[in-house]
């Protein structure tokens, strides 16, 4: 008996694991987002794929696998913010763009400027203020409108994935959405740099 349950487990495993290695794209675009760093990211992303492995058939038993790995995901990096919470906050975006761009060779992407390709630097741009903007956030209000307002759920759908009521999903989006747009006002009436000093 022993011998057909360890049989069962090695395929359950297989397929996890090829279940979970085709949502690893996604997963790590979103824990980046979560933490504002590759390096927490891809620890956050370990952390639940061992969350995740102790019952794979859990996994793969979902209707829809994204879901239940976000979840385990979201639960992982609200863990380690918890326990990091008296840290000092890694420092502004700006600061780490050039070495982002080194580590990686320099920016991929689609943007055209003038309809010339510019090496992909504006939707690079993009993803770094987002990041920037979603890391001063709480990780549920972050996780919300990850899943809301760029992975498409409803807020029933993301609510039920972060394993809240759906007035308190309703409740930290609409937080995180006031939170974002007055960081966003506050950035516009900023003074700008003079152009005429050089540095």
């Amino acid at each position: 008996m022993a011998k057909e349950q360890s049989g069962g487990a090695k395929p359950d495993r297989a397929a996890f694991d090829d279940v979970f290695c085709g949502l690893l794209p996604r997963l790590y675009r979103r824990a980046v987002m979560f933490s504002g760093s590759r390096q927490l990211a891809e620890d956050a992303v370990h952390e639940a794929y061992l969350k995740l492995a102790g019952r794979p058939e859990r996994l793969l038993a979902h209707p829809e696998p994204y879901a239940y790995a976000f979840s385990a995901l979201l639960s992982v990096v609200r863990d380690s913010y918890r326990r990091e919470r008296r840290q000092v906050l890694i420092e502004d975006v700006e600061t780490h763009a050039a070495v982002r761009a080194s580590e990686s060779g320099g920016a991929h992407g689609t943007a055209f400027v003038d309809g010339a390709w510019d090496g992909g630097l504006e939707r690079r741009q993009g993803e770094w203020e987002a990041v920037r903007l979603l890391s001063r956030l709480s990780a549920r209000q972050a996780g919300v409108v990850i899943l809301v307002d760029l992975d498409g759920y409803t807020i029933d759908e993301a609510a039920k994935i972060m394993r809240v009521h759906r007035g308190t999903a309703a409740r930290h989006r609409t937080r995180a959405l006031d939170s974002l747009r007055s960081m966003l006002v506050a950035a516009r009436s900023a003074p700008e740099p003079e152009e005429g000093k050089a540095s």
